[in-house]
């Protein structure tokens, strides 16, 4: 399904290996730098209300998550258990490869935000994916893409490494389509000077249509 409207390759990446193995060994180490990072935070104490229910994908021992804010429950999903034990703000967790297993293990219409932090770029089922986290949203729940220049470049897709920055979102617009399910993409940049740059793509649940 992935591969629909996509160049051949578009998807494999140098290191075609099994995840679990790249990932089995904890890193306690952040992919962006700190004046990046508070301005992540800061774009998600804008954007998710108090009381919130959200699900972090790929996620790892930090959420970026407002410390300060009280969320009704923050789910995480990654690869690395140790890594998920580490992260204080997690209410819930679970080890789980979405290379491999695309269908996110939630319930219909549970969250009201999904976050993919610094990660979508090493997906190689992401509409599958991206389809999936339209169903654990409520209408009108938002699904946030955050991206910035920084990677694993074994496991990030061919794709990605050959497109410059407002393709990269473009793509992740293109994504957020073809999954279905989202109203029309938003993009927004929130480079701080002189740090890691901060290019968010972010979608809506669509909201039931009126009735006949």
């Amino acid at each position: 399904m992935s591969g629909v409207g996509f160049p051949k390759r578009f998807f494999e990446r140098e290191d075609a290996s099994p995840d679990h193995h790249f990932y089995s060994a904890p890193r306690f180490v952040t992919h962006i730098d700190p004046a990046t990072i508070a301005a992540l935070t800061e774009l998600y104490r804008e954007l998710i209300p108090p009381g919130s229910r959200v699900l972090d994908l790929m996620s790892s021992w930090v959420s970026h998550l407002p410390p300060d804010v009280k969320y009704a429950r923050v789910t995480g999903l990654g690869m690395n258990r140790e890594e998920l034990e580490g992260n204080a703000q997690l209410s819930d967790w679970v080890v789980h490869d979405l290379n491999e297993r695309p269908e996110l293990p939630c319930p219909d219409q549970s969250f009201d935000f999904v976050l993919n932090a610094v990660s979508v770029q090493y997906l190689v089922q992401p509409l599958e994916v991206f389809r999936s986290a339209c169903r654990v949203l409520v209408p009108g729940g938002a699904h946030l893409v955050a991206t910035s220049h920084r990677l694993f470049p074994t496991k990030a897709i061919l794709a990605w490494r050959s497109l410059d920055a407002p393709d990269r979102l473009r793509l992740i617009g293109h994504y957020f389509e073809l999954a279905g399910g989202y109203d029309p993409p938003e993009y927004l940049d929130r480079s701080p000077p002189d740090a890691d740059p901060l290019w968010i793509a972010l979608a809506r649940k669509a909201e039931p249509g009126p009735r006949a």
